[in-house]
């Protein structure tokens, strides 16, 4: 494919339209079924959770025609409405998974996409749906890495995924509807007239940040039904003068990085999955509080005071305020803090679901609270700014004078330390286990077993009948 003289754009639009199963390696395939296992556990976990239950209460209250499932519930409503539900719920807990480079959540794009046009199309197979995920997981993951070349993303301030999601998903419910070049470039074009998403709420805190990437794919699924309807749209989406790059970038950003090596080196093999439930930037500083706690044997009653060190873009997202962070008022602060997070570790030992609720078993957890608050600095150091995932440091001081200190780079769950599929599988249970309102433990058996081997299903609908409360 000769992409010297095509917007981007029009060159992701061939390699969705043109790609098989087969052109995909093996690596890719293992770890896309690791990432749709994960995505239906944490939305299962997210179904019923402040968010997630006020969009699903809001669309099944309109109604509408019954044409695709919300998972949970059980009801169908029209497509779009059902896909955002379900994009909303594995979103709302921060527990699904992460392009560390990218700042990307791709699964939460792609998996209730292909999900939604699964069962409003009918008969999509399991290769189908690991090629749809592989597809748009290495788009949205190429359209973060390539952004602001040199320099942390985080303080421009948009939330990445909400940003793109309405263009990939758009693209890719094209390539599941079947539709021709001219008509999946439309969708894009839709999909890029709707783009939004800022970070506003992980700074003041609220429910809207669970909401974007559902946003999203309503928008980029609605996109693609208008497309199919013969609604036309910007045709150089990406690079066009008042394309993607230019209004939303300022031009700032690498091509050779958004499109090097497409269709053989796949970003969306080099996605995380998520051990905790909070923001993919807290991970390793929570690693570092469990691995003081394990090695240095801490009683957290024994500790005078804690120093954090972080990157730049971790101060001014995670960090800061301190006692806001140390203190969190709702669940997202709680999700957005390190102070928090180091704080579980070194309070309990773990970091688990339980840690970010509302209820005295999460925020209001007076051993959590009172380790958080022996926090004494959180500061930005040059040590560890190095590219686009920063190091993590936790020093703790003793009252018995001892000073303890871990660092890290990459948290557990990334490429260089990845989840195995029996971790994957063990986090899932959890996820079921922790939801408010449980399908039954046969389904979440029965869906397990299906997954394992999803590349021989014959009908992803098999599936979603099983995502069902008790």
């Amino acid at each position: 494919m000769d992409v010297n003289n095509m917007d981007a754009s029009n060159v992701f639009v061939r390699l969705f339209l043109e790609t098989k199963y087969e052109d995909l390696p093996e690596n890719v395939v293992s770890e896309v079924k690791k990432q749709i296992l994960d995505y239906i556990g944490v939305a299962v976990a997210g179904a019923a959770k402040p968010g997630s239950g006020q969009v699903r209460e809001l669309y099944e209250g309109f109604g509408g025609s019954e044409q695709a499932t919300v998972w949970g519930s059980g009801k169908k409503l029209p497509v779009p409405f059902a896909a955002q539900c379900n994009a909303t719920a594995g979103h709302c807990l921060d527990f699904d998974d992460m392009h560390e480079d990218a700042v990307m959540h791709p699964g939460v794009v792609s998996i209730p996409t292909s999900f939604a046009l699964a069962d409003y199309i009918g008969g999509m197979t399991g290769k189908e749906l690991i090629t749809a995920v592989a597809l748009a997981g290495d788009m949205i993951c190429r359209m973060g890495t390539s952004l602001h070349p040199g320099r942390n993303v985080i303080p421009y301030g948009w939330h990445y995924t909400t940003l793109n999601g309405s263009m990939v998903s758009a693209l890719l419910a094209a390539r599941l509807l079947g539709l021709d070049f001219d008509k999946a470039v439309a969708a894009m074009g839709l999909g890029y007239h709707q783009t939004a998403g800022n970070g506003q709420t992980v700074k003041d805190g609220g429910l809207a940040k669970r909401l974007g990437p559902g946003l999203s794919v309503r928008n980029g699924i609605t996109a693609a039904l208008l497309a199919q309807k013969g609604v036309t749209a910007a045709k150089r989406i990406m690079e066009g003068e008042w394309g993607f790059y230019k209004v939303y970038h300022g031009d700032d950003y690498d091509r050779e990085k958004l499109l090097d090596g497409l269709g053989k080196k796949w970003e969306s093999e080099r996605v995380s999955i998520k051990p905790y439930p909070c923001c993919r930037g807290i991970h390793h500083f929570i690693d570092c509080a469990l691995k003081l706690r394990e090695d240095y044997k801490i009683d957290p009653d024994e500790i005078e005071k804690i120093d954090i060190e972080c990157g730049e873009g971790a101060l001014g997202l995670l960090c800061t305020p301190l006692e806001v962070k140390a203190n969190p008022a709702d669940i997202v602060v709680s999700q957005f803090s390190v102070p928090w997070g180091v704080s579980c570790g070194l309070a309990l030992g773990r970091a688990t679901l339980r840690e970010y609720t509302d209820s005295e078993e999460g925020i209001r957890n007076r051993a959590i609270l009172k380790v958080s608050n022996k926090i004494t600095s959180v500061e930005h150091t040059k040590e560890m700014d190095i590219g686009d995932f920063e190091r993590a440091k936790v020093t703790v001081t003793m009252k018995d004078g001892n000073v303890y200190s871990v660092m890290l780079t990459h948290p557990k769950g990334t490429p260089e330390d990845p989840l195995s599929f029996e971790d994957v599988v063990q986090k899932y249970l959890g996820c079921l286990d922790s939801a408010d309102r449980p399908i039954p433990a046969e389904n979440g058996k029965k869906i397990l077993s299906l997954v394992r081997d999803i590349e021989n299903l014959a009908d992803i609908r098999e599936i979603e009948k099983l995502i069902v409360w008790a």
